[in-house]
């Protein structure tokens, strides 16, 4: 098989040829269509901290076919049609094939094409999971209560919106700094949006609406912080996916009995959670929900096939900061 790798935090992509790997136990084999790019992609090159004898093989959002099973796997067969994250510990998808455990594997939705379909994994686990996991929302019972998503044009954002919206049936207010994503968040049914480089807390208050009873926070989370504190809602929660730098005083939510807590949509496959099948079943309800019509998918642009010239242009337009929705790649062409 083909693939391209990185040998240091400041390389190139480099071509690799490596032998096809065997799919055993729960590992299905699957044959890459197409793949999305995402931030981690980026944070885990610069991560390599020397020079490594064998690439680093980064990507984590597929659309693709499988070729083989391992001897444990139930849920998929030779020739199914299936769109993962995968696991940030493992290989990742810059190449013609991957391993993948079959439990953290949807079967991909029938009415999109190859890149629409690998658009969409990683930001709908991580929106899913924030909403419904770590936040704990019900649908139908917390119908009609307001969420603040900081950051709502990108890649998660674009998907938690619409959840939001669509499954939970929340008020959405979300947070965009220019005229286009401003634009985007509305198209994707957010009610309000409000500008995340002003004051929050002003901008949500001259809302007239009661405070947020969850917050959801996809930007600059230190940045933040002090304003998530101020604004959510007595019993309220807030959710991170950013990592912080600073220290932060948690005491400030004490009489509120408000609650932070963080999402991470590579826990259950890295540690292994007796539960890490759930990332199969939530991928299967987005497939479904696309395929319904009341999901869209957010795939914004398709750069072309995966090479070294394409994965560069990707890269470059991630570290911009001003990516909407996501950006996809189709396969090494042999």
């Amino acid at each position: 098989m083909k693939a391209f790798g990185f040998n240091s935090s400041d390389s190139q992509p480099q071509l690799i040829e490596l032998t096809m790997p065997e799919a055993t136990g729960y590992d299905l084999l699957v044959k890459i269509d197409a793949i999305a790019v995402n931030p981690v992609d980026t944070k885990v090159i610069s991560g390599i901290k020397e020079q490594l004898v064998e690439p680093k093989i980064v990507g984590w959002d597929v659309s693709g076919t499988v070729t083989a099973v391992g001897e444990q796997v139930d849920l998929f067969k030779v020739g199914d049609k299936v769109f993962y994250a995968g696991d940030v510990s493992r290989p990742g998808c810059y190449g013609t094939h991957q391993l993948v455990d079959e439990r953290i594997v949807g079967h991909a939705p029938k009415s999109l094409s190859s890149t629409e379909a690998a658009a969409m994994p990683l930001t709908s686990i991580t929106a899913w999971e924030a909403l419904f996991s770590r936040l704990k929302i019900i649908a139908d019972l917390d119908q009609g209560k307001n969420i603040l998503i900081i950051g709502g044009a990108g890649g998660v954002g674009s998907i938690a919106i619409q959840l939001a919206k669509t499954v939970a049936k929340l008020n959405v207010i979300t947070t965009a700094s220019r005229t286009e994503s401003e634009q985007w968040c509305h198209k994707l049914g957010a009610d309000y949006v409000i500008n995340h480089h002003g004051n929050l807390v002003v901008q949500y208050r001259e809302l007239g609406i009661a405070d947020p009873d969850y917050i959801l926070c996809l930007n600059n989370t230190d940045g933040h912080f002090t304003e998530m504190a101020e604004l959510i809602a007595p019993q309220g929660l807030i959710c991170s996916i950013v990592g912080t730098q600073k220290k932060h005083d948690l005491d400030c939510l004490k009489s509120k009995s408000a609650g932070f807590v963080w999402e991470f949509m590579f826990t259950r496959p890295m540690l292994k959670t007796s539960d890490m099948i759930a990332q199969h079943h939530l991928l299967n309800k987005i497939s479904q929900l696309l395929d319904d019509g009341q999901l869209s998918s957010t795939l914004t642009s398709t750069i072309g096939p995966i090479n070294a010239d394409n994965i560069i242009a990707a890269h470059q337009q991630l570290l911009t900061g001003t990516t909407i929705g996501k950006l996809a790649l189709t396969a090494i062409i042999d």
